[in-house]
């Protein structure tokens, strides 16, 4: 097609519009500006609404993890605690420990230092038979 023929029907296209068709296409203009701002806005407060809802939900969880970390601060005093009295408690057994294999050493000792002993009736029944062979002696003479 030809530049003159394009130029005709783009005269056409550019004819005058009248002032009601203006105010129509300036009215369906406003009409779709104003559906579409009331679109955000509504999307805008269900934004609004759910950070509102979010904001609860982590203020909850704030008071929560507070609470948790208060109780795991008690807990951890407490374990201090028992670590402090365990390790009491070792220290002792070792010293008893240590005392029981001394107390074995000597009993061990005494033990065998008996064996070589008598007892008091062995030594009481000892005593009068050389209490009697003393007497005896001094009569012989």
């Amino acid at each position: 097609m030809g530049k003159k023929y394009m130029r005709k029907i783009e005269k056409k296209e550019k004819r005058k519009y009248t002032t009601n068709e203006v105010k129509r296409y300036l009215g369906i203009l406003a009409e779709d500006f104003e559906s579409k701002v009331k679109a955000i806005a509504e999307q805008y407060l269900d934004i609004k609404n759910d950070i509102k809802k979010m904001k609860k939900t982590l203020d909850l969880h704030s008071r929560l993890l507070d609470s948790h970390s208060r109780l795991l601060e008690s807990h951890s005093r407490i374990l201090d605690s028992h670590s402090r009295i365990l390790n009491s408690h070792t220290e002792m057994i070792a010293s008893i420990q240590e005392t029981l294999e001394i107390m074995k050493v000597d009993i061990q000792f005494i033990k065998s230092g008996l064996k070589k002993k008598v007892d008091l009736e062995e030594f009481q029944t000892l005593e009068k038979r050389v209490a009697l062979l003393e007497a005896k002696i001094r009569i012989k003479p």
